[in-house]
C-alpha cells in the first residue's frame, strides 16, 4: 500500500525521520493484533468482526520511569482512560492501547493482568492503563464482545518487537483501525515524523475515523470534490472520531506536552476535519527526553519552553496531516457488518488531480 510521499506529496518544511513514522522516536514501538471474522449475526454467533487492538510502547520501562504527558480534547465524543490521571499528575506509565468504542473495557483489563504479570510493584501500588478508543459498527459488530486478553498481549508483544525497525509501522486497517472510516473513505491507523533543526524527533500516531467525503483535502487540493461520488452506500452521518497520540525525545515538561498535543487539530483541520457534534477527537501528547520516578519527581534535562517549542508545534501539524493520508492511503477497500462497505482511496485517482 503507498504512503504520502509516494504520491511526492511534501507536508510542511520540516524533514521526516528514517522511517517518517513513530518508530523514529528511540525505544518506541507499535504493534497490531487484527480481529476479522464472519460469523452468523447474534445470537448464533460473533457476526462480522472488522476491528482488533493497537499498542504504542512509549518506553518498555514506563511503569518504574513515568513518562510526562500531557492531553488536549477538540471534541469530546469518546473516551480515553487515564487522560485524568494524565491531567493531575502530567505523567503516564504504561504504553497507549486502542481499539473500539465497545470494546474498550475488554482492553483495559486485559492491560490490566498484563501489567500485574510484569510488574511486581503492582499490588503495593496500582497502574492505570491509557486506553482509548474509536466507533467502527459500520463495519463490525458491536453487540458481541471480539477482542480478546491474547488479542491485545499479541498487539504489545507486536509493538515491542517493532523497536528500532528501519521500516515504518504496518498502517491502514490493521489492529484497532481495521473497521475505521475517514473522511468518507477506508480510514485506520496512520502515522508520521517530522525532525526539529534541535535534533529532537516528533512524531504522530493517529487512529482516524472522522470527517465527510465532499470536505477531504490532499496538500491543499480539495480532492472530496472532485472524485467521484462514494459507490457504495454512505455511513449514517459524519460523526466519528480520531486518537490523536504526539510521542517525542524532546525534553518536554507535562504542560508542554499538553500544548503539543492541541496542536494535531490543526494537522487533522488541514486534510477536511471540522469536529462534528458527534465526534471525540481525544489527542495525547509524550515526552522521554525527561523521566520521572514513582513519586512523579522529574529526573532529566531542563525542559524547553517558550519559542523553542515552536518547531515542535510545527512538527506536530505537519505529521498529524501526514498521518491522516497515510491511514487512508494503506488502507484497501473494505466490505463488513451487514454489507457495509468502505472504499479505499485510490492513488490512481489521486494522482491526476494532484499533479492538476
Amino acid at each position: 500500500m503507498a504512503r504520502a510521499t509516494d504520491l511526492g506529496i511534501r507536508i510542511g518544511l520540516l524533514p521526516a525521520g528514517p522511517t517518517n513514522s513513530v518508530l523514529d522516536v528511540p525505544g518506541v514501538g507499535l504493534g497490531h493484533a487484527t480481529v476479522w471474522r464472519d460469523e452468523p449475526e447474534p445470537p448464533a454467533g460473533r457476526g462480522v468482526a472488522r476491528t482488533g487492538v493497537t499498542v504504542l510502547s512509549v518506553a518498555d520501562d514506563a511503569f518504574r520511569r513515568p513518562i510526562p504527558a500531557g492531553g488536549a480534547v477538540l471534541n469530546g465524543a469518546g473516551e480515553c482512560t487515564g487522560f485524568l490521571a494524565a491531567a493531575e499528575w502530567g505523567l503516564i506509565e504504561t504504553p497507549v492501547f486502542l481499539t473500539s468504542t465497545m470494546q474498550l473495557g475488554r482492553v483495559y483489563d486485559a492491560a490490566c493482568e498484563l501489567l500485574v504479570d510484569e510488574q511486581p510493584l503492582i499490588g503495593e501500588d496500582v497502574a492505570i492503563p491509557v486506553v482509548a478508543e474509536c466507533d467502527d459498527s459500520f463495519l463490525s459488530e458491536v453487540r458481541r464482545m471480539q477482542v480478546t486478553k491474547a488479542d491485545v498481549r499479541a498487539a504489545w508483544a507486536d509493538a515491542r518487537s517493532s523497536v528500532g525497525s528501519l521500516l515504518p509501522p504496518v498502517e491502514g486497517s490493521a489492529g484497532a483501525g481495521t473497521g475505521m472510516s475517514c473522511l468518507g473513505f477506508k480510514g485506520g491507523i496512520g502515522t508520521a515524523s517530522r525532525v526539529v533543526p534541535s535534533g529532537h524527533t516528533v512524531a504522530v500516531v493517529l487512529m482516524t475515523n472522522f470527517g465527510s467525503r465532499d470536505r477531504l483535502t490532499v496538500a491543499g487540493v480539495p480532492v472530496g470534490l472532485l472524485l467521484p461520488p462514494d459507490p457504495f452506500q454512505p455511513a449514517p452521518g459524519p460523526s466519528g472520531s480520531c486518537i490523536g497520540v504526539v510521542v517525542t525525545d524532546a525534553p518536554v515538561d507535562a504542560a508542554a506536552c499538553s500544548r503539543l498535543a492541541r496542536r494535531v487539530g490543526l494537522g487533522l483541520a488541514r486534510t477536511g476535519s471540522t469536529a462534528h457534534h458527534g465526534s471525540g477527537e481525544i489527542f495525547l501528547a509524550c515526552a522521554t527526553g525527561i523521566r520521572a520516578d514513582r513519586d512523579g519527581r522529574p529526573r532529566g534535562p531542563e525542559p524547553l519552553a517558550g519559542r523553542d517549542l515552536d518547531p515542535l508545534f510545527e512538527a506536530v501539524v505537519d505529521a498529524s496531516e501526514e498521518a491522516v493520508l497515510n491511514s487512508m492511503l494503506a488502507s484497501a477497500t473494505t466490505t463488513g457488518r451487514a454489507g457495509n462497505t468502505r472504499e479505499g482511496l485510490s492513488v490512481h485517482a489521486l494522482r491526476p488531480l494532484l499533479a492538476r
